[in-house]
């Protein structure tokens, strides 16, 4: 990336959209560094840090980490950084995303807009050999005998998050709780969304108005 100015990104998608192997494409080619928040509170977590003391008191009580506590960890971690950077898993609510804004400024926030039936099928479809963690689909790469690993011949099983009745209710919540927050940033003019069924045909818009927006902006 030339210049010296720090791009600030955000990234939304719904469980199973492909929000993984996009963050991955961007930090690649774009050189930004990937900071997603279940990863920071872990580090800070096992580093045994007065916040990670914190966090963990809320979390092995099955609670979720205060926003105030949360927002000041992650902008922390963001303001030591010299690069361009993606933010990712955070924020996931309104009061979040407003409390950030107070924090640290937001240059673009990129949005999947992957069909919800095409993600029920592709993690309803998804299998695993458990002990070694292959993952099979059925569609897609499918195992040589149905039902079982192709290594050991053991019987394959579907995690709880990807059995029907659960993901539907995973979408159901991440809609409830992120359209506020697609509004918010739209109200802002930051929201860029992009729309597809697979990876491979959402990130090449996203290259193509990532270079048209750099070219557009003093970097």
């Amino acid at each position: 990336m030339a210049g010296s100015r720090i791009l600030r990104t955000l990234i939304l998608g719904a469980p199973g959209s492909g929000k993984g192997t996009i963050s991955k494409r961007l930090v690649a080619d774009y050189k930004l560094t990937h900071l997603a928040s279940g990863d920071l509170l872990r580090n800070q977590i096992s580093a045994g840090t007065e916040a990670g003391k914190e966090a963990e008191s809320f979390i092995v009580k099955g609670q979720l980490v205060p926003d105030p506590l949360i927002v000041d960890l992650i902008s922390q971690e963001l303001g030591k950084l010299k690069t361009s950077w993606l933010l990712d898993g955070f924020p996931r609510t309104l009061s979040q995303a407003e409390a950030l804004s107070q924090k640290t400024n937001v240059d673009l926030v990129f949005n999947l807009d992957v069909p919800f039936d095409t993600i029920r099928q592709r993690l309803e479809k998804r299998w695993i050999h458990a002990p070694s963690g292959r993952t099979y689909h059925a569609d897609w790469s499918p195992p040589k005998t149905p039902g079982l690993d192709d290594v050991t011949g053991e019987p394959l099983t579907q995690r709880d998050d990807d059995k029907p009745e659960t993901v539907q209710n995973r979408l159901n919540t991440y809609d409830k709780m992120t359209r506020p927050l697609l509004d918010y940033y739209k109200s802002q003019d930051l929201l860029q969304s992009f729309h597809g069924t697979e990876s491979n045909v959402i990130y090449p818009q996203m290259i193509d108005f990532l270079d048209e927006y750099m070219k557009s902006v003093d970097w």
